[in-house]
C-alpha cells in the first residue's frame, strides 16, 4: 500500500532543479527558474536573458508578464500573487498568478481538512472541482483550498475561501489548527510548479453543510475517512497536490506507517503540533 501512495509524492516532486533550467532573477536576487526554450521570449518581453539566467528590475515584472501571456505562453488569470527570494523574506514584486509555472516562482495555497467525527468514525468533506476549471477541472478536492494572494496571509487567506468556496463561516473556523506545511517542485504542461501549501484541519459539526458559492465546486460529499484513503491508494481521482495532504493526514491519524523522516518519501516539510 505504501508504494501506490508514496508515488503520488514521487510525481509532485518530479522536477530535478536546476535540471537544466536557468536561474531568475529580480532585482539581483534570485526567486526562480527558467525554461533555457523561453529565453527569446523573455529578450521580447524586456527580460535581459542569456545562458546565465534572465533578470529583470522591480517595475518590469508585470509588464513582462502580461507581454509573455499576450504572446500566449500562458494564460492570464488577473490575480497577482507575491513574488519573494525566500518563502518568509520580504515580497520583492507581484506577478500574476498564471505567470508562476513560466518564471518557476514558488507560490503559497492554504488546504483545509474538513473533519467530521461520528459515532461510526471520521468522516472528511469532499469536493468536487467545478467542470470549467482551468487546472485539473472535474478532479477531487477538500473542501477548502486556494493559492494566497498578493497581501494576504495564509490564514487570512483560508477565512476567505472557506467563506467563498463553500459558505463556512469564520466562527467555525476558530477550531482550525495549522498542522502541516508541504512544499513541492512539480515539472508540469504549464512549467515548473513550486508550492508551499499551509495545511489546516478543523473539526465540524455534523450538522454542518457547505454550500458551493463562487463557481469553484460543483459539489460536496461526505465520506468516511477510509474511503478516501482507498481511492488515494487506488487512483488518481484527487487533484495532484491534494494527496499529499492527504497522505500527511492519513499520517498523523495512525492509518498509514510513518515515513520516519525519509525526505525523499514524505511530503512534510515542517509538522506543526
Amino acid at each position: 500500500m505504501m508504494d501506490l501512495l508514496y508515488r503520488h509524492i514521487a510525481a509532485c516532486n518530479n522536477a530535478e532543479l536546476p535540471g537544466g533550467r536557468r536561474p531568475f532573477l529580480v532585482a539581483g536576487r534570485q526567486v526562480g527558474w527558467v525554461d533555457p526554450a523561453l529565453l527569446p521570449a523573455m529578450r521580447r518581453a524586456g527580460a535581459q536573458a542569456d545562458d546565465g539566467g534572465v533578470s529583470l528590475e522591480l517595475g518590469q515584472m508585470q509588464p513582462a508578464a502580461r507581454a509573455l501571456a499576450d504572446a500566449g505562453h500562458f494564460p492570464w488569470r488577473d490575480e497577482a500573487f507575491d513574488v519573494r527570494a525566500a518563502p518568509d523574506g520580504p515580497v520583492l514584486a507581484q506577478i500574476d498568478r498564471g505567470a508562476l509555472p513560466v518564471f518557476g516562482i514558488q507560490a503559497a495555497g492554504v488546504h483545509l481538512n474538513g473533519l467530521v467525527k461520528r459515532q461510526d468514525g471520521l468522516w472528511l468533506w469532499v469536493a468536487r472541482r467545478a467542470r470549467d476549471k482551468l487546472l485539473d477541472p472535474g478532479k477531487l478536492d477538500h473542501l477548502v483550498a486556494g493559492g494566497v494572494p498578493s497581501g494576504m496571509t495564509p490564514g487570512q487567506t483560508l477565512e476567505k475561501e472557506a467563506e467563498e468556496e463553500a459558505g463556512l463561516p469564520a466562527p467555525l473556523l476558530q477550531s482550525a489548527r495549522q498542522v502541516a506545511v508541504i512544499d513541492y517542485a512539480m515539472a508540469r504542461d504549464e512549467g515548473l510548479r513550486r508550492d508551499r501549501l499551509h495545511c489546516y484541519d478543523v473539526m465540524l459539526p455534523d450538522t454542518f453543510q457547505p454550500e458551493p458559492r463562487d463557481g469553484e465546486v460543483d459539489a460536496f460529499e461526505l465520506w468516511p475517512i477510509q474511503a478516501v484513503l482507498d481511492r488515494v491508494r487506488d487512483t488518481d481521482d484527487f487533484k495532484f497536490n491534494v494527496n499529499l495532504v492527504l497522505i500527511d493526514l492519513f499520517r498523523r491519524l495512525g492509518m498509514i506507517q510513518d515515513p520516519g523522516g525519509d525526505k525523499n518519501r514524505s511530503p512534510v516539510v515542517t509538522c506543526i503540533t
